[in-house]
Parts: C-alpha cells; structure tokens; sequence
C-alpha cells in the first residue's frame, strides 16, 4: 500500500489494474467518443504547441483511450479521468443527482478515483445540460469545493454545499453494491464512519468538472472541423481544409478507442521476460503494454503533418468546395473556377517559400514586411475606377493584379521571389482580408451559407 501511495496518479492510473473494461460495443458510441477524445487531444496539442509552433521533442502529454474510464488525460505525473455520455435530446437534461451519478457516469468516475488513491482529477463530459436546482447547485459545490482545493484550505463543505455532498453520497451508495470501496461496506474490516465517507465524496467533488452540452453526434461530421480542427490549423499557419486535419486526428483516435486491449509485448516476442532474477515491471513498462490504447502528442504532430502534405487523401468523397477567405472573396468578385484554384496553389507556394527563407535567415522576417508593403500598394494602385466600371469586377482586378506584378523587375526582389509567387502573396492578403475582389461582405456568414447549402446537397 505505501509504494503505491508514493505512486503519481499517471503511473496508478497504468499500474493498478481495471475492474472491467470500460469499451462499449456500438458504433455510435465509439464515434462520438472519438471524436470527443480527438477534440481533447487537438487542444492539448495546441497547448504543448506554444508560441513557437513546435512540438517539444520531451513532450509527453498523451491520451488513454478505453482504460480506467473512457479516457484518461496524462502530463507527466498528473492524470484526469474523463467520462463521455453521449445524452440524446429525448432525455432532456439531468434534472436530479442521482441522474449524474450514474446516467453521467459520476459515481463510476468515484470508485475509480478512490481506486486511484484519490490522485487523478475526473471529468464528466456530456452532450446534457445541468437542470436548475440540484444539479446547478451540485455544479456550484463544484466550484466552491475547487476553490478551497486550489488555494490550500480544508475542503470542508457546509450549508447547501453539504446537501450536494450527502445527496452524492446517497447516488453512490443507491445503485453500487458490491463496487462500493471495500471500506464503505458496512461490518467490513476497516470500516469508515458515514462523516469520513462524506468525506471523501466532498474531496471528490473538489476534483471533478463537468464539461455539459457538448456536440451532439449528429452535429459532430460537420461541425468538428471549424470547432476543434480550425485552431490548430490557424496557429500553425498552413492552408489545409480544416476537415483533412480533423479526419486525420479522429481516425487516430477512432483507433486506438477500438483497441480490443492491452497487447503484451506486441511488438516482440516474450523471450526471457520472466527470467529468474528478473525486476518487477515498473509503470512504464504496464504504460508499453497500453500503447495499443495511448495517442501521443507525437502521434496527433505526425497525423497532421501527413494529412498537411496530402491533404485530399482526408477530404470528403464530394468535389470539394474552395471555402477559404481568398476563394470564397474571388467567387463573389466572379473570377472563374479556374483562377480561383491558381490563385489556391500560389498562396501555398508562398508560403512555403517563406517557411524556408524564415528557418534560419535572419534577414527574411524584414524582407517579408517589405514585400508585404510591394504588393499593398500594388494592389492599392490597380484597385482603379476603370477596373471597378463593372458590377462584377473581380476578374479585372485579378488580371490587372497579374500585368503589375509581371512589370515589376526581378532584381528588384528576393532570391527565388518571380510574379507568380507574388500573385500567391496577393491570395495570402486576400485571405487576411487586407484586398477584396468585390464591395466588402460578410466573409464568415458566406461560409457558413456555403457549408450548409453543401451539407444539404451531400444529405
């Protein structure tokens, strides 16, 4: 018991072993969960990412998929328990404690807190919402009970806070059984007064979190992408549809939550494992047996870079609708398909022309400004009444944009820069809306216009 004690909740949570396995046998459940997880693992991603936009290569933040609880979060020694209840309309919200406890899977996440040593901190996360009163109070013991734990004081729940807590405690002893902690039992050896279980719930209480009304499955294909998918690609600078990246990370995760168990020494042959002499296995060495269920920060890092690099490869069977600010701006300014998806594959060139110059050439960063001043005013000087004569003037513009560029002297530019890639520097600005083909519009509510009316086709 005391080496286990000295354990941190990440190495307890690999270490001591389930009571059951927590993975379910439907396929609705396991892509709502995945697609759950997947949005945990693109948001921890994004914060291992920091500022620099790079993976540290020390970076072990991963996810457990279907182990303990639906999932477990780990950094380091820290864990956190997640349960996912997906709550169909039909049920309406939690409208009691006892809903939580076991329809929200809150009582589970209990025992395996206290099976954990009280370390891992828990969260519900559901598509239901909390009803007014008991479940809004509970979630305010949540927070009040939080608080005291996060400043250092006694967790000691009194008043309204104290009815949350014995009204848990009630939820857990209703419907648990032989499950309840072997202490709880009443005659058993060790057993705990009613006060110090209360207790407990209320240390409980002061790690949970409940994460209500997220996604419903039938919403999460289409709005996955722009919701979990878009901040990554944004952060990290890449012009990708939000979907590719999204399909790439959810399949990972859609995996490793099918994953049938731990796979012992998969990937080698068990030879001389268990020789005479040979040391006990250490909580690495149970977290190497669960690789078939853990996704690493490294994993989702290699997942995006291959659907970045092929990115129709993780696109929808449907033609694929150009929904980038630049696209979506060309189309209303009625430049023709074809100069669209040029100027698509020139901002990409682009880019990666200044993603090489910026790696390691001091000089690039100032260059790039001034390119970007060029080709403001460039834009700024062929942006002229002749051009705007017509009601549908974004082809002119488009064409105006391509006789300036090409009148512009190479010598005049950086190694490497030629009016092509210019006119991709053109879309990049479209894209930040510093140039319009068209009088100004509402660029987001056309996009969402288009992905409807495609969602729609598509259905």
């Amino acid at each position: 018991m005391s080496e286990q004690l000295e354990l941190s909740a990440a190495e307890l949570v690999v270490t001591l072993p389930q009571p059951d396995d927590s993975g379910a046998d439907t396929l609705d459940r396991y892509d709502w969960q995945a697609s759950m997880a997947a949005a945990d693992g693109l948001e921890l991603y994004l914060q291992a990412l920091g500022a620099n936009k790079c993976l540290p290569e020390d970076e072990d933040t991963r996810i457990l998929c279907e182990y303990q609880e639906d999932w477990v979060a780990l950094r380091g020694g820290d864990a956190e328990l997640v349960s996912a209840k997906h709550r169909d309309p039909s049920a309406d919200a939690y409208r009691t404690i006892h809903q939580l406890a076991h329809e929200g899977g809150i009582a589970h996440l209990f025992l395996r807190w206290r099976a954990l040593k009280e370390k891992p901190t828990c969260r519900l996360a559901t598509t239901g919402g909390l009803a007014s009163g008991d479940p809004q109070q509970f979630a305010a013991t949540i927070g009040a009970l939080r608080l005291m734990r996060q400043s250092g004081q006694p967790i000691v729940a009194t008043g309204d806070n104290l009815t949350s807590v014995k009204k848990l405690h009630a939820a857990i002893h209703a419907n648990n059984g032989k499950h309840l902690p072997n202490d709880w039992v009443k005659g058993s050896d060790g057993e705990v007064a009613l006060t110090e279980q209360q207790d407990q719930v209320a240390r409980f209480i002061a790690m949970l979190n409940i994460q209500d009304e997220l996604t419903r499955r039938k919403d999460i294909g289409f709005a996955a992408p722009s919701k979990y998918a878009k901040p990554v690609v944004e952060h990290l600078g890449y012009d990708v549809p939000w979907e590719a990246v999204w399909n790439a990370v959810y399949g990972l995760f859609f995996t490793r939550m099918r994953a049938a168990g731990p796979r012992t020494n998969s990937a080698i042959s068990p030879v001389l494992a268990f020789a005479s002499g040979s040391a006990a296995p250490t909580s690495k060495d149970h977290e190497r047996e669960l690789r078939g269920r853990i996704v690493t920060m490294h994993d989702i890092d290699l997942a995006i870079m291959v659907a970045v690099a092929n990115p129709s490869a993780y696109e929808s069977l449907s033609s694929p609708v150009r929904l980038s600010r630049a696209a979506i701006k060309m189309r209303k300014g009625k430049c023709s398909d074809n100069s669209i998806e040029r100027g698509e594959q020139l901002r990409k060139d682009y880019q990666r022309y200044w993603r090489g110059r910026l790696t390691g050439d001091p000089t690039a960063l100032a260059e790039r400004q001034k390119i970007r001043h060029l080709l403001l005013e460039v834009s700024d000087r062929a942006d002229t009444p002749t051009v705007r004569s017509s009601s549908d003037w974004g082809r002119d513009f488009w064409f105006a944009l391509q006789d300036a560029l090409q009148s512009i002297p190479e010598q005049q530019l950086p190694a490497g820069l030629d009016a092509h890639l210019l006119l991709g520097g053109i879309s990049e600005l479209t894209n930040e809306c510093k140039i319009w083909f068209s009088e100004i519009f509402d660029v987001a509510h056309e996009m969402n216009r288009i992905r409807e009316e495609s969602r729609g086709s598509a259905a």
